[in-house]
């Protein structure tokens, strides 16, 4: 299922240090296409997950539609003084997988998410399975997987090219460092097999012990948020069989 998207175009003379200092990846790399990156609280939880690109306004941005008012919102309590417009564009997302159109931009997640395109035609229906997808290669969606108490590292944002641990300061900055380079992760998304099957959101138990939560499925696999130091053998969600993937 194609989730609903939103576009907002960020232009001014401040735009791209203004949005340099709130996002966890580099702005530098619109000069090689389609940016993935996400916005966190000062806590280093996720806000929203957006891509960005350069377009002949400014800056585009592609976001979940029903966390962009938010975003917005957000955006503009950082804005103050700077020379920055958030507008509405009046354009459409497109996807698609194989070669990437001559307007597209190839998805930076991952190659088999294929590619994105900004056109002023709606986008007709595609035949890709776009959960399968995302489930064969544990990538997260805005409101299933990612979510108010997220943390990207968690999440797999290295693994999917949405944070730089190269570039200057930004909101939240802080905690994702520390979560990056003082200790190994112990909870976070990884690919799961089901026998069975149970709703978005169930609890993953052990031994009668509650150790992660069962989130989008497909063909007897899904994606799982688990305490990876407690996961293994006999793992549970509600009448389904949760294994660990080989």
């Amino acid at each position: 299922m194609t989730q609903a998207r939103a576009l907002y175009e960020i232009s001014g003379s401040d735009a791209e240090h203004f949005l340099q200092g709130l996002i966890t990846n580099d702005i530098a790399g619109l000069q090689n296409g389609l940016v993935y990156a996400a916005i966190l609280t000062p806590q280093g939880k996720y806000l929203a997950d957006f891509f960005l690109s350069r377009s002949d306004g400014g800056i585009l941005m592609d976001v979940a539609a029903d966390i962009a008012p938010g975003l917005v919102t957000r955006l503009g309590m950082y804005k103050l003084r700077a020379d920055v417009t958030i507008s509405e564009a009046s354009l459409h997302v497109h996807r698609g997988t194989g070669a990437v159109p001559e307007d597209g931009f190839a998805d930076p997640r991952h190659p088999d998410l294929g590619w994105r395109a900004y056109r002023d035609a709606p986008q007709t229906e595609d035949a890709n399975d776009w959960d399968a997808l995302r489930v064969a290669h544990c990538i997260p969606e805005t409101g299933i997987e990612l979510g108010p108490d997220s943390y990207i590292l968690e999440s797999g944002f290295e693994r999917l090219n949405g944070v730089d641990f190269r570039k200057g300061c930004y909101v939240g900055q802080e905690v994702t460092a520390r979560m990056k380079h003082k200790t190994e992760l112990r909870k976070g998304l990884v690919a799961v097999e089901i026998e069975g099957s149970a709703p978005v959101g169930t609890e993953i138990t052990r031994d009668g012990r509650t150790i992660g939560t069962l989130f989008t499925q497909s063909g007897g696999c899904g994606i799982a948020y688990l305490r990876l130091d407690r996961a293994g053998e006999d793992m549970r969600a509600g009448d389904a069989q949760v294994t660990l993937s080989s």
